[in-house]
């Protein structure tokens, strides 16, 4: 009889350990477009720059037009770019080589951002945080940050 109850007891507990209608609620990422949006159009004005926008508030403008074709979705892209935060001026992520990527597993700032390009274009993107990492903090970005690319397209196929 012992054995039998605390095997009940040892279920009871589980299940309502293991219960997805617990106790615990994760609240909801929070929405930084407003802010990013600010910043970016504060850091536009500030630094005398004139950018494009995007439906999505993706920032860009392409400081060297280019001559090749323009990489779609399905593209393999090969760039090489410098990534720093828009707050600081801190940068995360440097290639000086060409780095070949498939476009559609890129952030959907690259995603939506690399079609203004052309083959041998470059220019800026300015990605708010609902197109690059959003709410969550990875490696050395913070969540909600705004991040500044500086492309080079060199080939897309």
């Amino acid at each position: 009889m012992k054995k039998l109850l605390i095997a009940l007891l040892t279920l009871t507990l589980y299940v309502s350990c293991s219960s997805p209608n617990s106790d615990v609620v994760i609240p909801p990422p929070k929405d930084y477009t407003a802010e990013n949006e600010k910043e970016i159009t504060d850091y536009l004005a500030k630094n005398n720059l004139t950018a494009q926008k995007t439906e999505s508030g993706l920032h860009y403008i392409i400081t060297e037009e280019g001559t090749g074709k323009r990489p779609t979705l399905q593209s393999n892209i090969s760039v090489t770019y410098k990534g720093s935060l828009l707050t600081n001026g801190k940068v995360f992520d440097e290639r000086t080589t060409a780095t070949t990527f498939p476009l559609n597993r890129l952030i959907l700032g690259w995603q939506q951002g690399l079609p203004f390009f052309k083959e041998g274009g470059s220019g800026i993107l300015f990605v708010p945080a609902h197109l690059g990492y959003g709410s969550y903090t990875v490696s050395t970005i913070p969540g909600g940050s705004v991040l500044i690319f500086e492309i080079k397209l060199i080939s897309t196929n």
